[in-house]
């Protein structure tokens, strides 16, 4: 017999796992989800959003045609809207009653969209519209920051509710020929208004937990639900709900990706075997219909032929919801939810079509064709000519350059006759300290405890060395409440036949600080080195050991012969961090970009600091820069970039707003800026492969190789001439010649 699929039941679709985060929830659990996630996109009219299929799981949405007829839902709790008129704005997911002057339309909007007044009725969309704040007003102008509107379309499912809540077609007819309050299509618009521009900047899910948690609250703690939110956290803490909701939403998301059965818009799942019939219809709005779209979109920029020529080439705008209502006979196709339907369909469609016949969206006759805004008209497609701006990254990542291309005309420098208030830039604490380095308990008998931990910047600058607390208690009940400990520190290696250089110190250990304190640090110790301590149980010696690397390596300045954690050098060794302290104060532009990507990038076991290009003037400074120190910081990120001290790379944000490298599927694409410390290998001129000399360890042999110039600046005529006779030695038959915007380094060596 066939199983029921059903939210209600013994086993609960939701549970506590999903609850607490990813990879928690055990296989039979989302299997059982994804059934039934599988069967709901199945059923219902449009594509499901995750919102959506979140509210099917848990408010329980009936497989057999009652939807939610059947569930606790409290109608009178449901917002009120009115076609035309301003209002909150809602989320897709919101539960709402549509003013009717009659019976109230009960409905779930399943989809939204910007309506911008000023797109085309052919889908054409000005350039500053395309991935514009909330309340702009026009190019290069936000807008207010607080409160600000935005005309949207919202598209509710007036059959969500089963048919003993829902109006008849007859109704529904009348209700859309009056267009009083719903339009023709049987769609709301209304001029949505959010609490402030950043409460507009929110994604779907995080806009729709702020719904839940607020204007749906007591919708989402009722008792009469499969599994209430409060049971499944625990908790009817704010906090507590905030992250279970969002852990819940991220299940539904990763299980709805995963399916085999679906295909996912950004946010909307649909069946793929309804994908491939819409793909083999010939009527309105099918497969040829769509190629038809996709030519068009294509063909935008391309310049137009005309009696006397060719136009020349423009940046063209296409949004997709105006520009499916231009075909003939669309309009059926267009109303009631077939209206998200085909917009879905019909950007995967053009998705399909950039990654099928582009390289990352370049085609071969030119043009250049990305996703622009995913929001306003249903997603606006941005076509240019190769070379007409920085395209770089994913076609599909929706880049707002249309509105960033009128503030960058728009924002023209104002001189000011009053200075700036300039901030201090920050000391850029270090968040992941505790985890950072984390020591070792290699051995412990009865003889001896023998560990080791990374050199951390703050013992250099503390003159201390924190002991494991099993080496403290054992100390300090044999020696008394303040032993003095005495430290041998062998920095050559642990053969004890070897040429040892055994520095001896004198430390103190107390019951209040765990820790050696009054140690004198070697010079050429630094953070992130690797050292191995042993202890003999019962004595009052601590020997530090150093191990040596078999090959020296530079990173960065420092040239490195031993064993070190790379990601504590990463964070520590940054520029301004010494052992006489640690401080951004006096730094120069590059320094500081330098210093604020190693402090406070995301980090990778390899000692890869990441950071969001977006964020580096408040990591920088903790507030909003002044404009002269924000132009300083972009000119260093780029001059850094040019030199290869920083690379740029994609990462992606999740719906808690952490970064994640490399980018996750389905979570919005952001720029990132990275450091990676590449340790190179230390050659020698003379050709030996062990080191001679204690005096000749630290010589490096440098290749001859390229540096790009600063702007402005151009190569000697002498280091001309040393390139073409370096390319003559090389044998290289493609030019002699320095290529533009770059000098050449001769070959030579450094240090002692």
């Amino acid at each position: 017999m066939t199983e029921v699929l059903s939210p209600y039941g013994e086993h609960a679709l939701l549970t506590p796992a999903m609850a607490r985060g990813r990879d928690v929830a055990s296989a039979q659990e989302q299997e059982r989800l994804l059934r039934y996630l599988e069967a709901v996109v199945a059923a219902r009219p449009a594509p499901v959003h995750v919102a959506v299929a979140f509210n099917a799981v848990y408010f329980g949405y009936d497989l057999q045609g009652d939807g939610y007829g059947g569930s606790p839902l409290r109608l009178d709790d449901f917002p009120v809207i009115t076609f035309g008129e301003c209002a909150p704005a809602l989320p897709v997911g919101a539960m709402v009653s549509v003013t009717t002057g009659s019976d109230p339309l009960y409905a779930e909007i399943i989809y939204k969209e910007g309506a911008h007044p000023d797109v085309g009725s052919l889908g054409d969309v000005p350039a500053w519209v395309s991935g514009a704040p909330a309340g702009a007003e026009g190019p290069g102008e936000p807008g207010a920051e607080t409160s600000p509107q935005r005309r949207e379309l919202l598209v509710p499912d007036p059959q969500a509710f089963g048919p003993a809540l829902s109006l008849s077609p007859t109704q529904l007819h009348r209700l859309r020929t009056r267009r009083r309050w719903i339009d023709a299509d049987g769609h709301v618009v209304v001029d949505a208004h959010y609490p402030s521009r950043e409460a507009a900047r929110h994604d779907d899910l995080t806009a729709y937990v702020d719904y839940l948690l607020t204007t749906a609250r007591a919708q989402l703690l009722s008792p009469y639900v499969p599994v209430s939110l409060a049971d499944l956290v625990g908790s009817t803490q704010d906090d507590v709900l905030r992250a279970g909701l969002l852990h819940l939403l991220e299940t539904v998301r990763r299980v709805l990706a995963r399916s085999e059965v679906l295909r996912m818009w950004r946010s909307y799942a649909m069946t793929r075997t309804s994908l491939a019939a819409w793909l083999r219809d010939p009527g309105p709005l099918g497969g040829d219909d769509l190629r038809t779209l996709a030519a068009a979109v294509e063909r935008a920029a391309s310049p137009a032929r005309r009696r006397h020529g060719l136009t020349a080439p423009v940046t063209a705008y296409t949004a997709v919801g105006p520009r499916l209502r231009a075909f003939p006979g669309a309009g059926d196709a267009l109303r009631g939810v077939g209206y998200a339907r085909a917009v879905c369909r019909a950007n995967v469609a053009l998705a399909d079509f950039v990654q099928r016949d582009s390289d990352q969206g370049l085609f071969p006759n030119g043009t250049r064709v990305t996703l622009d805004d995913a929001f306003e008209g249903g997603g606006v497609w941005r076509s240019c000519r190769r070379g007409d701006a920085d395209d770089s990254g994913d076609p599909l990542v929706p880049a707002g350059r249309g509105w960033t291309s009128t503030t960058t005309r728009a924002a023209a420098p104002v001189r000011s006759t009053e200075p700036e208030t300039a901030p201090e830039p920050l000391d850029s604490p270090l968040e992941d300290d505790a985890a950072l380095g984390p020591g070792a308990l290699l051995r412990s008998d009865e003889k001896e405890i023998v560990w080791q931990l990374p050199l951390r910047l703050a013992h250099l600058i503390g003159c201390c060395l924190p002991l494991r607390p099993c080496v403290v208690a054992e100390i300090l009940g044999s020696r008394g409440p303040r032993p003095v400990i005495r430290l041998e520190l062998d920095h050559d290696g642990e053969n004890p036949e070897g040429n040892r250089a055994v520095q001896e110190t004198v430390a103190e250990l107390t019951a209040d600080t765990p820790r050696l304190t009054g140690v004198r640090w070697p010079l050429d110790f630094f953070p992130g080195l690797i050292l191995r301590l042993h202890w003999s149980r019962g004595g009052q010696v601590i020997r530090v050991v150093t191990m040596r690397l078999e090959q020296p390596v530079q990173v960065g300045e420092r040239v490195i012969e031993h064993r070190y954690d790379p990601c504590v050098l990463t964070r520590e060794d940054a520029p301004g961090s010494d052992r006489e302290g640690d401080t951004a104060a006096g730094l120069a532009p590059q320094q500081l970009v330098m210093r604020t990507v190693r402090r406070c990038g995301l980090l990778t076991p390899d000692g890869h600091a990441l950071l969001d290009r977006a964020h580096l003037p408040i990591a920088v400074y903790g507030r909003g820069p002044a404009r002269s120190q924000a132009v300083a910081l972009e000119t260093a990120v780029v001059e850094l970039l040019a030199e290869r001290l920083l690379e740029p790379d994609l990462g992606s944000r999740d719906i808690f707003g952490q970064p994640h490298f490399p980018s996750r599927s389905g979570e919005p694409a952001i720029p990132l800026i990275g450091y990676r410390p590449v340790p190179q290998r230390v050659k020698r001129p003379w050709g030996g492969t062990e080191l001679a000399t204690e005096g000749l360890r630290t010589i490096q042999f440098v290749p001859g190789h390229l540096r790009r110039l600063l702007p402005g600046r151009s190569p000697s005529e002498t280091q001309r001439a040393a390139f073409r006779e370096h390319c003559r030695r090389l044998g290289k038959a493609d030019g002699w010649d320095l290529p533009d915007g770059y000098t050449f380094v001769t070959q030579h060596t450094r240090g002692h």
